[in-house]
């Protein structure tokens, strides 16, 4: 059913895509824009497969991997992606988006089948070093070549869309990520419960098929490593298929160049940047450090909420399992929302400034991580209605009874914040101020600035909720503060080339209805 859904919410993105057309493109452009970003994107989502597998794998570890020894290692990852974009990000803008997204894919599926071997040895104690040491090293390896990713994507944006499309793309953009998380947690719980040695009687789809695969029956241990392994498989796949259909700009398709009308256009046709120029062009530039911070606080909570919710669940009294059980399919479909809300906004209200609904988007984290934690506070984490001596009926038991639902519903609403902040920022806001021949850079920066925020929260609340989960949400809330205050900061900014273009086009209209026309 869940499958069902998410295929809806993507038919619907995929139908807005064709129904948003501000510069009157053709129909054939049109279709060869689809057939170039769709096979990218799933790329894209089936390297967030590979990245937040790690949590799927922790929760099914359960004993065999501590919260410290977890968030040890999330924290390596997230700080390996975030030194290697200061080099990744300049290298996909001279290797180009295309080839930046096949190093990525063929890398990251390496790795991940790297990481299932080690977890087979482990399981089966033949591995020579810890589990946590082995996929520390090899987690912060996927993560290098993860963060080939999310600059390849923008990269190859920045050449096929105008910055007045480029909020839609937002909606794309945070579409994908949610699609992959969405694979990452339910394709990933599926596999997961397929693999353990205890099966109802009737096996499960997702079973039948690992079985006839790879012959689970008659393992004496489960086979876990499988939770790095499938995704890897796929991606290769769809890396062979970008092979075949990927094109970097529309030129290469058989299309006159784009003007995109981003910070570019102030460039020379043939201007050409060197590692150094392209990363003091960036670093230089105020406004992308600004957004780096808006990033950064989103890093800290994307993952502070996805890497920890199911954790949470499993150690407490509070977790939901309609939430749990389809932890990805809320993340997608909320995240959809985000997205397309975000993008919606800064192309129809916000004449394609981007800060606005980032700053919409913060707000919403405030609320729900504020109500996390007046929620975990205000009584313990175990208490019940007998515990606290409630009167039935009372407030305090109806509030005890709906604690459950009120931290999934917050977790859910910050997925939803979160993910729109980061498609209309690192996502477009990247792109426009960076230029599409620096758009890779600025993306790399910006990513490395949240990756750093991802890797602060996963060492800090790998501590924190070891003495209690109440800290969780505490030391997530002032990071929506520090993102609200800087997106209200970049509230009216727009590239110099934008702010020209649409002066054009304003003036233009105007001409237009004094004439009649």
């Amino acid at each position: 059913m869940t499958l069902f859904l998410v295929s809806l919410a993507l038919a619907y993105i995929v139908t807005l895509y064709f129904l948003t057309n501000p510069l009157k493109h053709t129909r054939k452009f049109m279709w060869r824009r689809f057939v170039n970003w769709f096979p990218l994107g799933m790329t894209y989502s089936f390297l967030y497969m590979g990245r937040y597998n790690l949590t799927v794998a922790a929760v099914a570890l359960g004993a065999l991997m501590t919260k410290a020894e977890f968030g040890f290692i999330a924290s390596a990852g997230a700080t390996t992606y975030a030194i290697g974009l200061f080099f990744i990000g300049p290298l996909v803008d001279k290797l180009g988006g295309k080839r930046g997204m096949l190093i990525g894919a063929i890398g990251s599926a390496l790795m991940n089948a790297c990481m299932a071997g080690a977890l087979y040895l482990f399981m089966y104690d033949k591995l020579p070093v810890k589990l946590g040491v082995a996929l520390a090293v090899l987690y912060s390896l996927n993560m290098l070549f993860q963060s080939f990713g999310a600059v390849s994507t923008i990269k190859v944006k920045s050449y096929w869309f105008h910055v007045r499309e480029r909020g839609t793309f937002g909606a794309i953009f945070g579409t994908l990520i949610s699609l992959g998380v969405y694979f990452a947690f339910d394709w990933g719980r599926a596999i997961a419960d397929a693999v353990q040695l205890q099966q109802p009687a009737v096996p499960t789809t997702t079973r039948t098929i690992l079985n006839s695969l790879f012959i689970l029956d008659g393992r004496t241990v489960p086979a876990l490593w499988l939770i790095f392994l499938i995704p890897a498989m796929i991606m290769i796949v769809w890396a062979l298929i970008d092979v075949v259909l990927l094109k970097d700009t529309p030129d290469q398709a058989g299309f006159d160049p784009l003007d995109t009308h981003d910070a570019s256009a102030d460039d020379s046709q043939d201007k050409k940047y060197g590692y150094f120029q392209l990363i003091w062009k960036i670093l230089s530039n105020p406004i992308i450090l600004m957004i780096g911070v808006v990033e950064l606080t989103s890093g800290v909570l994307r993952d502070g909420i996805l890497n920890w919710y199911l954790l949470f669940a499993k150690e407490t009294p509070l977790g939901v399992p309609v939430v749990t059980q389809n932890w990805g399919f809320w993340g997608c479909v909320t995240g959809i929302a985000g997205g397309f809300t975000a993008g919606w906004l800064s192309d129809r209200l916000f004449q394609s400034r981007r800060a606005p609904s980032a700053a919409l988007m913060q707000c919403i984290m405030f609320a729900t991580t504020g109500t996390m934690i007046l929620t975990l506070v205000w009584q313990p984490i175990n208490a019940t209605a007998e515990s606290v001596g409630a009167v039935s009926g009372s407030f305090t038991d109806l509030f005890l009874t709906a604690r459950p639902w009120i931290i999934g519903a917050c977790a859910i609403g910050t997925m939803m914040g979160v993910i729109g902040v980061h498609s209309i920022m690192s996502g477009t806001a990247t792109a426009d101020f960076g230029g599409k021949k620096a758009a890779a850079t600025a993306t790399g920066i910006a990513d490395a600035f949240s990756k750093l925020g991802s890797a602060i929260q996963a060492f800090a609340v790998g501590i924190l909720a070891t003495k209690s989960w109440a800290y969780w949400p505490m030391f997530l809330f002032p990071f929506t503060i520090i993102g609200l205050i800087f997106a209200i900061r970049m509230w009216t900014l727009l590239p110099a080339a934008t702010r020209k273009y649409l002066a054009e086009v304003e003036s233009k209209a105007v001409a237009n209805k004094v004439k009649g026309i």
